[in-house]
C-alpha cells in the first residue's frame, strides 16, 4: 500500500485547526463547567463537594443583579432588533434608488468601522447634560427637553440600545442589500405588470424570499447582544446602580471585582445555555429548510 501525500495532505492541514478547536474552545467550555461546580475564588480549586455541587448556580439565581442582567438582556435583544428593521428599510431605499448607491452604502457602513468602545464614549458625550444634546437644545430655547438618559435607571438601557442600533444598522443594511440583489429581476417586473402594490410586494413576496437573510441577521444580532460588554462599560459601567447590568458584564464583575472564579464560571455557563436555547432552534430550522429545498429540487 503506497502513501499518497495528495490524498492525506488536506486532512493533515486541518490538524492544527482541530487541535486548537478541541483545546481552546471545547476544552475551555468543559473547564468552565467544571470550575462552576467548585468553590474556586481567585485561584482555581479542583475539588468538588458533591453534596453542594449546585451551590454557585443556587447563589446565582438568588442574586438580584443576575435577575436584572437577564431582564436587560431581553430588553437589549428586543430593542436591538430595530437595527435589522432599519437595515432592511435602508437597503430597500438604496436598492430602489440606484443613483449614489455606493456613497450611501459607505455612509451607512461608516459607524461599523468604529469600535463599540468609541461608539459608547461618543454617545455618553451626547447624553451628557452639561455639554451634549441637552445643553445644545436648552441653549436654543428648548428648555423642556430632557436628554440626560444616562442619569436614570429607567432610560439608561434605552440610551445603550440607541447607540447599538446606530452602530449596527449599516451592517444589516449591507446584508439585506445583498439579499435584495439576489432576487430575480423578473419577479419585480411580473409584480409591476400584475399591479401589485409596493407594500404587498415586500410583505408577501420579497420578505418571505429573504427569510434566510433575516435568519442570518437574527443569529448575528443575538451573538452581539449576548456578548454585549464594551458598550456597557463605555456608556454606564453598569449603572446607575445595577440598572444596566447584562450577563457578560455581570460575569466579568464577578471575576474581577468580586474575585470569585467559581461564581463567574456559573454565570458564563448560563450564558452558554442561553446561547444554545437561542441558536439551536435557528440552526435546526435552517437545516430543515435546506433539506426540504434539496428534496424539492431532486
Amino acid at each position: 500500500m503506497t502513501f499518497r501525500w495528495s490524498r492525506w495532505s488536506p486532512q493533515l492541514a486541518l490538524v492544527p485547526a482541530v487541535v486548537v478547536t478541541l483545546t481552546a474552545f471545547i476544552g475551555a467550555i468543559f473547564w468552565t463547567i467544571y470550575l462552576s461546580l467548585t468553590r474556586s475564588r481567585r485561584l482555581p480549586e479542583y475539588e468538588i463537594d458533591w453534596s453542594e455541587w449546585g451551590r454557585q448556580y443556587e447563589r446565582l439565581f438568588k442574586d438580584d443583579a443576575w435577575a436584572i442582567s437577564l431582564k436587560n438582556l431581553i430588553t437589549l435583544g428586543i430593542g436591538s432588533a430595530l437595527a435589522i428593521v432599519f437595515g432592511f428599510i435602508l437597503a430597500a431605499m438604496i436598492d430602489k434608488e440606484r443613483r449614489g448607491e455606493s456613497i450611501f452604502r459607505t455612509v451607512f457602513l461608516y459607524p461599523l468601522a468604529i469600535s463599540l468602545i468609541v461608539t459608547g464614549a461618543a454617545w455618553r458625550w451626547i447624553f451628557n447634560p452639561e455639554f451634549g444634546l441637552e445643553h445644545f437644545l436648552h441653549s436654543i430655547g428648548l428648555t423642556w427637553v430632557n436628554a440626560s438618559w444616562l442619569a436614570t435607571g429607567e432610560t439608561a438601557m434605552w440610551a445603550i440600545i440607541l447607540a447599538s442600533v446606530w452602530q449596527s444598522s449599516g451592517f444589516y443594511m449591507a446584508l439585506m442589500l445583498a439579499g435584495l440583489k439576489s432576487i430575480n429581476s423578473e419577479i419585480w417586473s411580473a409584480a409591476r405588470l400584475d399591479g401589485v402594490s409596493l407594500w404587498r410586494l415586500y410583505l408577501e413576496i420579497i420578505i418571505p424570499m429573504m427569510k434566510f437573510t433575516f435568519v442570518t441577521c437574527a443569529i448575528l444580532l443575538s451573538l452581539g447582544v449576548i456578548k454585549a460588554y464594551d458598550v456597557i462599560v463605555a456608556m454606564t459601567n453598569g449603572g446607575p446602580g445595577q440598572s444596566t447590568y447584562v450577563p457578560a458584564y455581570f460575569t466579568i464583575q464577578a471575576l474581577s471585582a468580586k474575585g470569585n472564579l467559581g461564581y463567574a464560571s456559573a454565570a458564563a455557563v448560563m450564558m452558554l445555555a442561553i446561547t444554545a436555547v437561542i441558536f439551536l432552534p435557528l440552526v435546526l430550522l435552517t437545516a430543515w429548510q435546506q433539506k426540504r429545498r434539496g428534496r424539492a429540487t431532486t
